[in-house]
């Protein structure tokens, strides 16, 4: 082969191996960036109980609790009175928290439907055990750390529910899409809430406090969206975590049988495996 055209050949061989310009590689200061924020993110995991507020956004008034829940990615806010049975509303979706700032996208608001689908930047301060949060709309929370020695429970997390007991005693699959229930625990507390993220619509929440002990699952309920008779009750189930799926089973609060099985949820939104 002429030696030109040999020299030609291999110019073209060296440029097939050339990195394209536009790739975009990954560089250690990138991984820490998303290292740093998922840090950050982890760190706000737990319950949390409004202390104080400022600005007036209707969230909750003097005389109400409301109570903050933060795991996996997801959150969800219970607004109620305890002694009076009154339910006010709740709210809730997913976080990230990105470059310093915490970034909320509702997925359920009984406040304000029309914000579900809507996404709310704030600023926060995270100090010990309180949280200061302002959406930059001129109101500020302050948030207190619920004590309590349930930290530690393998059923803590954000879990949606994957499959149900029928009437004729075969387990039923509830496949994945809009219409969902979520069931978040931190710290001692507890709310599940049904609802689905693409009509805004909402079918009911309860929550309260929770112990887990011996393979035993105990709820005591403070709020009850459909029927405020059921606040006070206390309800105890069976559980077991089998590879990573929460089997949940008992009588409900109107004393139906009940065998359900909730998967964990990553904050991608996706199963997260156990370990």
């Amino acid at each position: 082969m002429p030696v030109k055209k040999m020299l030609c050949l291999c110019l073209v061989l060296l440029m097939g191996f050339t990195m394209p310009e536009k790739e975009t590689v990954a560089t250690p200061d990138n991984l820490l960036t998303t290292q740093q924020s998922t840090k950050a993110a982890t760190a706000l995991e737990g319950a949390w109980k409004l202390s104080n507020r400022t600005g007036n956004n209707g969230k909750a008034t003097a005389g109400e609790t409301a109570v903050k829940l933060v795991a996996d990615g997801f959150f969800s806010v219970a607004i109620y009175d305890k002694e009076q049975k009154n339910f006010k509303g709740t709210y809730g979706g997913t976080y990230t928290v990105e470059n310093g700032r915490l970034i909320e996208k509702f997925e359920f608001n009984t406040l304000d439907s029309t914000a579900v689908g809507n996404t709310v930047t704030s600023s926060y301060k995270l100090q010990k055990n309180s949280l200061q949060q302002n959406s930059g709309a001129g109101t500020t929370e302050t948030w207190e750390k619920i004590p309590a020695g349930n930290d530690q429970t393998p059923l803590t997390g954000a879990w949606r529910i994957n499959g149900r007991e029928t009437k004729e005693g075969q387990m039923g699959t509830i496949t994945p899409g809009p219409r969902k229930t979520i069931k978040m625990l931190a710290g001692n507390r507890f709310q599940w809430i049904a609802f689905n993220s693409e009509t805004a619509g909402f079918f009911g929440t309860g929550g309260g406090t929770y112990t887990t002990r011996n393979g035993k699952y105990t709820e005591n309920i403070e709020f009850f969206s459909r029927d405020s008779s059921r606040v006070g009750q206390q309800l105890t189930f069976d559980y077991d975590l089998k590879e990573g799926d929460w089997h949940h089973s008992g009588l409900s609060s109107t004393g139906n049988k009940i065998n359900e099985i909730w998967q964990r949820l990553s904050k991608s939104g996706r199963r997260q495996e156990a370990k």
